[in-house]
């Protein structure tokens, strides 16, 4: 075939192969335009998940009647009009071809009243003939029978069910960058989705809800020209798959290789196995440091200094993430009053710190508020750097100074407060100025161990020699893993030597694991040497073979603690980094103010 000249509208039914992938590109590419006019409420009503119909009506600035034939035609746009507003763009759509594509292959028209016009025109796609209308303002773009004249694209669309989804999906993005403008989202004649303009934090409640929010931490960093805001779950929230997480850049929702490894990374620590975060975050950079323009549907972006924005969101939301929850609790130790105080309870007993005094003194046990006053007033443990509290003992070192006597109020008290009691050798139960502090004592001890076995592999171990080698029997493989990659292991303080033809004798471990089983401890390090390369162990395995060695080293269920040995660990857990999480991302510690337990009793109703 000669080379020729492609007619007009069959270059624009290719562009929508690019653009308009299913009824949610056209949602998307409308609502930008709309939210790009200065709308300040949009209306959405779909049929049939948008194949039927989909239409968009806003309130923004509109079009000038002489416009309306300019805004079918390919690259035709009022959002750029040199390289340089290319290279800074700040809108949401700018590349002029989405209405021409849209319009070649569905029933498309456009009716708009301008600001200031006397009333409203309407546009139909074909014939393109200019008619006055009824609109008091903005814009309504309606587009019908999507893929009417291309039936082999409509044969790939999905059911009506699953096209919803999609379009609520990508209505959802861009209702969380535009909390500022009122959305609704209707499907066959009904409401789906109705968001009032406010705070992004209301937006993002309505959309992501309560559970979402109660487990996220506040994101806000800033450094040089880049900004991070926005919200991220701690790993109680993680979710099977990826559905929850929105990455914005300036305001654009995006998806980037570079910023998904970047939040990959910061959460390495905290959530392992299959399980997903879950985020809010904006990024806000000068638009010079990002290329928009790299993907004709905009999903996609390209940072001029990719390293400087991977660094900063890595670290930003590391962190965010490592600080401990329980300096949150002293914003709740001032508890609110119930609606309607029971009778018997004076308000003055309702102020923080909350201890009850003693009462019914004819039963026959002590008050446990007496009792905990006189085991803080002559038995409060000093912070554990003071104390010399040793996680593989849970028990200050002999020598220690002795605990200065101090009544936890006010400001004296911590976050996580003082121990009250052991439940069932697996909870710990302590006491706090809000209320009541439950802390799973093996997840809580095996994050303390982990954070400070970090550094085994970067310096020089303690190590702690046993006064008779722990001998246990191993198999051929694991013989062989010990003598291939004994350099490895004394590194990292563990000694250990062939005691006869199927044997192991361990002579040293490290100090912090002490009190380890050593068989149980060496057998699973072994098994991870032999699966994965030495060197490979070192630098990517590198967490998940110290997270083994803190799980073995962690103080077992069913341990009977002392209290001084659960205010050390209490103490050791307000100090240690993302301590509100074990290494496998299950929360150490959860909180019932005395407002929840009064919910649990119905008191004051």
């Amino acid at each position: 075939m000669p080379i020729h000249l492609l007619p007009d509208h069959l270059i624009n039914q290719i562009a929508a192969g690019e653009v308009v992938e299913r009824p949610a590109s056209v949602l998307k590419e409308v609502l930008e335009n709309a939210m790009d006019a200065g709308s300040t409420a949009v209306e959405v009503q779909l049929e049939q998940g948008g194949v039927r119909r989909i239409r968009v009506a806003d309130d923004g600035c509109g079009i000038p009647k002489e416009e309306l034939p300019l805004a079918l035609e390919r690259h035709a746009t009022s959002k750029i009009a040199s390289l340089d507003d290319l290279e800074h763009v700040g809108t949401m759509g700018f590349r002029g071809e989405a209405l021409a594509a849209i319009a070649a292959v569905s029933r498309m028209s456009i009716t708009s009243r301008f600001d200031g016009a006397p009333h409203a025109w309407r546009i139909d796609a074909d014939p393109r003939e200019l008619s006055p209308a009824a609109l008091n303002h903005g814009t309504v773009v309606d587009v019908a029978d999507l893929y009417f004249n291309t039936p082999a694209r409509r044969k790939f669309l999905k059911s009506e069910g699953t096209e919803f989804a999609h379009c609520d999906d990508v209505f959802r993005r861009l209702a969380l960058a535009r909390p500022d403008v009122a959305l609704q989202l209707s499907h066959n004649g009904r409401v789906s989705l109705r968001l009032p303009s406010g705070r992004r934090e209301a937006r993002v409640r309505a959309l992501l809800g309560d559970d979402f929010l109660n487990a996220a931490r506040l994101v806000e960093a800033e450094a040089g020209p880049l900004r991070l805001t926005g919200y991220a779950s701690l790993p109680a929230y993680s979710r099977s798959s990826r559905d929850a997480q929105f990455f914005y850049v300036n305001g654009r929702f995006v998806r980037d290789k570079l910023v998904t490894h970047a939040i990959r990374e910061a959460y390495a620590d905290i959530l392992h196995g299959s399980r997903h975060p879950a985020y809010v975050l904006f990024l806000e950079l000068d638009p010079y440091g990002v290329d928009v323009n790299v993907h004709p549907a905009k999903i996609e972006v390209r940072f001029r200094d990719s390293r400087a924005v991977h660094q900063f969101v890595y670290h930003a939301l590391k962190r965010t993430l490592a600080a401990s929850g329980a300096g949150g609790l002293a914003d709740e130790a001032i508890r609110p009053e119930p609606a309607a105080p029971a009778a018997e309870t004076p308000p003055a007993s309702r102020q923080a710190p909350y201890f009850p005094p003693p009462q019914q003194g004819r039963l026959a046990m002590e008050p446990a508020s007496r009792a905990y006053f006189d085991f803080a007033a002559s038995a409060r443990p000093e912070p554990a750097a003071q104390a010399g509290f040793t996680p593989t003992t849970l028990a200050p070192r002999a020598g220690a100074p002795a605990p200065a006597p101090a009544m936890p109020a006010g400001d004296l008290a911590p976050p996580l407060g003082y121990a009250l009691a052991q439940l069932h050798g697996v909870y710990i139960l302590a006491q706090n100025e809000a209320g009541l502090i439950l802390v799973d004592m093996h997840a809580a001890h095996e994050r303390i161990l982990y954070e400070r076995l970090k550094t085994l592999l970067d310096g020089t171990p303690g190590v702690q020699r046993l006064l008779i080698p722990a001998v246990f029997g191993v198999g051929a493989k694991d013989m062989a893993t010990a003598e291939e990659h004994a350099e490895l292991l004394e590194r990292m303080g563990f000694e250990i030597a062939p005691a006869g033809p199927a044997e192991l004798a361990v002579r040293s471990v490290p100090a912090l694991l002490a009190a380890a089983p050593v068989g149980e401890l060496v057998r699973s390090l072994l098994a991870e040497l032999r699966d994965y390369p030495a060197t490979e162990v070192v630098t990517a395995r590198r967490n998940e073979l110290l997270a083994t060695m803190a799980c073995h080293g962690a103080v077992r269920a069913n341990r009977s603690l002392t209290l001084p040995e659960m205010n050390a660990l209490l103490r050791e857990m307000e100090a240690t980094e993302r301590a509100d999480q074990c290494n496998h991302g299950r929360p150490t510690w959860t909180a019932l103010t005395m407002a929840d337990l009064d919910k649990l009793f119905l008191r004051g109703r």
